[in-house]
């Protein structure tokens, strides 16, 4: 399929896929034998008929091999997304230090990010226009630190941990990644990334700070703490792990950026279920997709069988999280 020569309709989607596996090249085993859970992913994803989506809960390898084969299996069902990226990822990446402080070292809780091997449940991009990966911006080694000294956030939690996990703990427990996408003779950006659930923890509120603070990295790089802010269009696609209205963590920061002047909120800032977990917290809205206020918007929505031609079974089957996705005018 030839590349579009423009495009007046671009269809952006964000999706915790939860293919995450145990184990390294799993996920590419499971992709290649056709399990149900990755046919329903499949599925959805060919239905939604994405231009380019941003893939949550996706195992990273060096070689991209999972994320090729996922590809290839799209193409079969004729979603043509041609280039691929995936950020290396924090999750799975030690430090050597007993993080959690249960005197243990080399487990999941003691990674940069929670993760049972380097790269588990990270991020990917496909996409049918080309992806500028000369110009990708990743701000992975960023310490937490760093990061709230440099904005005069509160550093409570960090206060209190050692000195030397204040100087190692990143601030992305994934990635926080500027992603430019080439579209004819524009660029527009992704700006991706995974917030840590802000549970998990104790009344130390260790997760939900460093939730809270994952969400305000991209307005404070909007505000130039960072290098120069963006002066085109972009889309923020995340994975926030929060509610604006219920649930655990700092609400005001999910509400913050909804609000933020720089971008716009299609969905609005009400509680629109993206997760529906079968126990509490129930159904949450985690998944967001953010453009900037200069795009057009055309239309957006969650994905729901009653608006695509999809099996429920598949939609159901694929993740306790919907694919979410944003028409706009570019």
């Amino acid at each position: 399929m030839g590349l579009p020569t423009h495009a007046e309709r671009l269809r952006i989607a964000t999706y915790h896929t939860e293919l995450h596996r145990n184990g390294p090249g799993v996920m590419l085993r499971d992709i290649t034998r056709g399990d149900a859970q990755v046919v329903s992913i499949l599925n959805v994803i060919a239905a939604a008929d994405p231009d380019i989506v941003v893939l949550q809960g996706i195992d990273h390898d060096t070689h991209e091999f999972g994320l090729s084969a996922l590809k290839f299996r799209l193409a079969d069902l004729g979603l043509d997304l041609m280039f691929q990226y995936a950020p290396p990822s924090n999750s799975g990446l030690q430090t050597g230090l007993d993080i959690d402080g249960d005197g243990r070292l080399l487990e999941p809780e003691d990674a940069q990010g929670y993760g049972e091997f380097l790269g588990q449940r990270g991020i990917a991009v496909l996409s049918r226009y080309p992806i500028d990966q000369r110009n990708i911006q990743n701000f992975n080694a960023l310490t937490w630190q760093d990061f709230a000294a440099a904005t005069s956030l509160d550093q409570g939690f960090l206060q209190a941990t050692s000195a030397e996990i204040q100087e190692t703990i990143r601030l992305s427990s994934t990635t926080h990644s500027v992603i430019p996408i080439a579209i004819g003779q524009q660029s527009l950006r992704l700006l991706t990334y995974h917030a840590t659930p802000p549970v998990f923890d104790g009344p130390e509120d260790r997760n939900g700070v460093r939730n809270a603070h994952e969400n305000l990295f991209f307005p404070f790089f909007l505000d130039g703490y960072f290098g120069s802010a963006p002066n085109n269009s972009f889309v923020i696609a995340a994975l926030a792990n929060i509610d604006p209205m219920r649930g655990e963590g700092h609400l005001s920061v999910i509400q913050s950026l909804l609000m933020n002047p720089r971008v716009q909120a299609p969905l609005g800032h009400r509680r629109v279920p993206t997760a529906d977990w079968p126990n509490p917290p129930g159904r949450l809205r985690v998944s967001y997709l953010l453009p900037s206020s200069d795009i057009k918007v055309l239309d957006s929505g969650v994905f729901t069988q009653d608006q695509h031609p999809v099996q429920s079974d598949d939609i159901v089957n694929a993740s306790r999280h919907r694919l979410v996705w944003v028409d706009i005018d570019f």
